[in-house]
């Protein structure tokens, strides 16, 4: 349904209680015109954030139903998914804690590919804990890749700033053997069609750091940016998508460097998060492209050492709310536009003589 008829639903899930996620979740919804923008549609337990609300002296009034398609507009809905007395340790994971996260993680995900909420925003989880109860990916990306049969690129987004990372949470001793020519041209493309849909950018520009020191230094710090890199980037430059690189990644994150292109592709996971979690410090936001559903998380982890501070910033999480709602416009936008484009018919001379008449 086109957002143009419809306010946004927006399905949060929980995370880890015992870490930040209820704090940053209820301070994300406290202003009273939060709901004029979205409909939040949280999936958890309504004992849980009873109690979490007087911890953090909140004023949040919601909205309990059993399900999503009873959610009202112009509340903050919680699809109560425990109903039973939870038991709250912050700072520590425990058992009762990561089933939870896991519950409403799968309960949100069913309302999105089910068309009930528009988009979802998840909060912190603990990925090792998650794994131990079964759950068989580490982190958001491949879960949903897997539900949704597609894969996607895990791209950290702010207004200014844009990297995607090609290998996500593996060893790095494992990252030479995870790229190839054809992983990293799928997913510059996926890049390349995201920042057109999603993010109005008619003709990116799209940088490619190396994997090894220097970019390999002309092969004598190795071989992948000869082998693998460079061939995928000249393939995709002369099919028209603007691929550069591969740049060196200890000097190419300078204002003068990165703010030339509309996006980075970083070979590994600390290649591209620690400078862009540098620079873009409280505002990123974790979005997950080429998917065909908008999932977008702050881009924190759980913080166990200040749970229950009452100090958590929850900037991050804002973003990824507003940054989800606005991806979700551009790309339903984007796509009517596609599909109302008037086709222009080719007039003999005689008939366009008539109309001139």
């Amino acid at each position: 349904m086109s957002s143009k008829h419809h306010k946004i639903r927006v399905g949060i899930s929980v995370g880890d209680f015992n870490g930040i996620g209820p704090e940053i979740i209820m301070k994300s919804l406290k202003d009273k015109s939060i709901t004029d923008f979205f409909t939040p549609i949280i999936f958890a337990s309504g004992k849980l954030f009873t109690y979490q609300k007087n911890v953090f002296k909140m004023q949040l009034n919601f909205n309990y139903i059993d399900d999503v398609k009873d959610a009202v507009n112009g509340k903050i809905n919680m699809v109560n998914l425990w109903k039973e007395n939870v038991t709250i340790n912050f700072g520590t994971p425990t058992e009762e804690s990561t089933k939870m996260a896991i519950d409403s993680l799968e309960a949100a995900t069913e309302a999105l590919l089910n068309n009930d909420i528009d988009i979802l925003v998840t909060a912190p989880i603990n990925k090792d804990e998650m794994l131990k109860q079964g759950f068989k990916h580490a982190g958001h990306t491949g879960y949903l890749e897997e539900k949704m049969d597609k894969k996607g690129v895990m791209f950290l987004v702010t207004e200014d700033l844009k990297v995607a990372v090609s290998t996500h949470h593996i060893p790095v001793s494992e990252v030479a053997q995870n790229i190839s020519k054809e992983t990293i041209k799928k997913q510059i493309k996926i890049i390349n069609q995201t920042l057109i849909e999603d993010f109005c950018i008619e003709r990116p520009k799209i940088a490619v750091l190396g994997l090894n020191p220097h970019a390999g230094d002309g092969g004598a710090i190795g071989k992948e940016e000869i082998e693998i890199i460079t061939p995928a980037i000249q393939e995709l430059f002369e099919n028209g998508i603007l691929t550069f690189g591969p740049y060196p990644a200890d000097s190419f994150f300078q204002p003068g460097n990165y703010k030339k292109f509309d996006a980075v592709l970083a070979m590994y996971h600390d290649q591209g998060l620690t400078p862009f979690k540098t620079i873009a410090y409280e505002d990123g936001v974790n979005f997950t492209a080429g998917l065909p559903f908008i999932r977008t998380s702050p881009d924190h982890g759980v913080a166990y050492d200040i749970a229950g501070e009452n100090t958590a910033d929850e900037k991050s999480f804002s973003e990824a709310i507003f940054t989800g709602i606005k991806i979700f416009n551009n790309r339903t936008e984007y796509r009517e536009l596609r599909e109302n484009r008037l086709v222009v018919k080719k007039q003999s001379p005689e008939n366009r003589y008539r109309e001139e008449r």
